[in-house]
């Protein structure tokens, strides 16, 4: 089978995907060291297996006793310790490893991570890492009290569990990403000292405080009324509950037809009706949740007590009703799927064959279609994933098979004492908890922004200490700055921002030269444009083309006419620029410079206001406008703080606001 696996493998055109890990999956590995590397892969193997019976041996007391939602913890050897590692996503690296779905109930994926602490501070020579969907989770709860460099890009292969501990490789060790086994022998060297700070260590401590010992409160014990096959299976195998469960919180259209039959737990091999009894059963808090809270009508024939036998009989019933009938969803389901050894694998394999444009111009039901599809399926099943998956689809359903073949009766469970419900108002005080959470999530929000306010306040002493105080800040520094900056010449690369405007080298700007430059550009003045229109285009087009160019001046000389044309232009210019501006509101937004004050009597003219305008002041609108920009950005950066920094002005922060 593993060689036609191969020969498919390698003629084949439907390759498997790399799915994303499950939102409810939990993914964990742990690695002796000093790595046994080098060794034969029959030494090897025999080196991994004796970790495995110890790591087993010393979860024995607690994993035997303790109830999971969906997948117990469990440790297991990679298929191929030689081969890269594909659970894990990485090299051939000796290692144990597990996934663990929690499902809905997350205080299993925290329970589990205390398990990692507790055998790295067993097994001083065990480095551990756990990862979700949502990568290093444990740096989500220690989120305010990272140093800043760590972020998810510069996280992968720096984050592990060693001697109890949180150890996180810093840049000075590692620059780049590390490989992992540099990074695990790292961690086993301890040349640096790679143990997360204080902060950190308590935000994950306070996580799994009491842990494992505190799981115990996470479940709950109900007293049920079920078929006797059902108390039988719950009997020897109390963990298939959480399968029972799933069934049922689960259920579709399909499924829930089984459950109307009920096949398997409510008639007997004869077909005759079973008996029930009344037993106990233990669950999870989440898995007690999902069964009160949906509404469950009885399948027909299902036997259910009156209701005026008392609330407390009809609540056992009901509750017990559910998990027989999420067993019988359960069983069936499983059995079908594990004779098509199809499953969720199949279908995620299924839907990566359409992504990839396997069926593209096909017709679902057509002969093409059909011949794909069966081709796809050969392959599918020549493949160890699918042998993998009929036995898990599989196991629930041989071992039920295992236990219904075994003697049994409703007398056995008769005379026995139970223990009594727990009380279940925990179903509606959930808020206090949900408070309490909040404030504790608030109070370490509180505590970051005042170490990120101290911080922030130090760094501003030793800026002030180190420069003039904002009472000796100079407005004519923006002005000067600015007006250096737009002396300084630009090029396709941008415009040139000295670090430091005192060291600023001055660069001479030709004013007649520019002035001729924009006459050539703009036309002579109104009177001799008609005449010269034949010429305006060739001096336009002349001048821009040879701005640049080192004999430009001379050539612009004998164009350009004398001093006194030039003197004429501007004061047609500035004339009509004036007359246009009067005309609009824009002459009220820029402030204008203090005249002298003068005798001068008798009634004002407009028309003499009009055309002698008081002189804009351009520096002071210059100092308003940053200013005002400045403080916009109420302490956030922005246009006017990045290039005041950049020509090294400095404004202090706004005290009125």
């Amino acid at each position: 089978m593993a060689a036609a696996a191969a020969a498919a493998s390698s003629s084949n055109p439907f390759p498997f995907p790399t799915r994303r890990p499950p939102d409810d999956t939990l993914f964990y590995a742990v690695y002796p060291l000093p790595l046994p590397t080098g060794l034969p892969t029959p030494a090897l193997l025999a080196s991994l297996q004796s970790l495995h019976l110890s790591l087993l041996s010393h979860l024995a007391p607690f994993l035997s006793s303790h109830l999971f939602h969906r997948d117990p913890f469990s440790l297991s050897l990679p298929a191929d310790p030689s081969s890269p590692c594909a659970l894990c996503a990485s090299p051939p690296l000796p290692h144990l490893h597990g996934a663990l779905r929690f499902g809905d109930s997350l205080p299993d994926e925290w329970l589990a991570v205390s398990l990692l602490f507790a055998l790295t501070r067993a097994f001083p020579d065990l480095v551990a890492r756990a990862w979700d969907s949502d990568g290093d989770f444990l740096l989500i709860e220690a989120a305010f009290a990272l140093p800043r460099w760590l972020d998810p890009d510069t996280a992968p292969n720096r984050v592990f569990i060693f001697r109890g501990e949180l150890h996180i490789l810093p840049p000075s060790l590692f620059p780049e990403t590390p490989s992992l086994e540099a990074a695990l022998a790292a961690v086993y060297d301890g040349v640096v000292d790679t143990r997360a700070s204080d902060a950190v260590q308590a935000a994950i401590q306070r996580r799994i405080a009491g842990m494992p010992e505190k799981a115990s409160e996470n479940l709950h014990t109900a007293r049920v009324i079920v078929p006797a096959p059902v108390a039988k299976v719950l009997k020897e195998e109390p963990c298939l509950i959480a399968r029972a469960v799933e069934g049922f919180y689960d259920r579709d259209i399909d499924t829930m037809k089984h459950a109307a039959r009920m096949d398997k737990f409510l008639k007997g091999p004869g077909g005759e009706g079973v008996e029930m009894v009344r037993t106990s059963v233990r669950m999870t808090r989440a898995m007690y949740a999902q069964l009160m809270q949906q509404s469950f009508q009885a399948p027909r024939g299902y036997p259910m007590p009156r209701r005026e036998e008392g609330p407390d009989r009809w609540r056992e019933a009901e509750l017990g009703m559910k998990i027989a009938c999420g067993f019988e969803m359960m069983y069936q389901e499983r059995r079908r799927e594990g004779e098509e050894g199809k499953g969720s694998t199949w279908e995620v394999y299924r839907k990566s064959l359409e992504a990839t444009g396997c069926f593209e111009g096909l017709v679902p039901g057509s002969k093409e279609y059909k011949r794909v599809m069966e081709d796809a399926m050969q392959y599918y099943k020549s493949t160890s994933l699918f042998l993998r998956t009929r036995e898990i689809l599989s196991a629930p359903v041989h071992r039920i098979d295992e236990i219904l073949a075994m003697p049994y009766s409703a007398e056995d469970f008769q005379g026995i004492s139970l223990p009594p419900s727990d009380d279940d108002s925990w179903l509606c005080n959930g808020e206090d908890e949900l408070n309490a959470e909040l404030q504790e999530r608030q109070k370490e929000m509180e505590e970051y922004e005042a170490v990120k306010k101290n911080r922030k306040s130090q760094k501003q002493n030793v800026s002030g200490s180190s420069s003039s105080q904002p009472s000796e800040f100079n407005l004519g520094d923006i002005t000067d700055s600015m007006q250096e900056f737009v002396k300084k010449m630009s090029s396709f690369e941008g415009a040139e921002v000295p670090s430091n405007r005192k060291d600023m080298e001055s660069v001479d700007l030709d004013v007649d030269q520019f002035f001729k430059a924009m006459e050539s550009v703009l036309g002579r003045d109104s009177q001799e444009e008609d005449g010269n229109d034949g010429e305006f285009d060739t001096k336009s087009f002349s001048s821009d083309m040879d701005f640049d160019d080192s004999d430009y001046e001379n050539d612009s000389a004998e164009e350009a006419g004398d001093k006194d044309m030039d003197d004429s232009f501007m004061e047609s210019y500035s004339d009509a620029l004036n007359k246009e501006l009067s005309k609009t509101t824009i002459e009220e937004t820029f402030s204008r410079a203090q005249r002298p004050s003068t005798n001068k009597e008798g009634p004002s003219n407009a028309d003499d206001s009009d055309g002698d305008m008081a002189p804009v002041d351009v520096d002071l609108n210059l100092v308003e406008s940053f200013l005002n920009s400045y403080s916009s950005q109420q302490g956030l950066p922005g246009p006017a703080s990045n290039l005041l920094g950049l020509m090294g002005v400095k404004v202090p922060t706004d005290g009125k606001k």
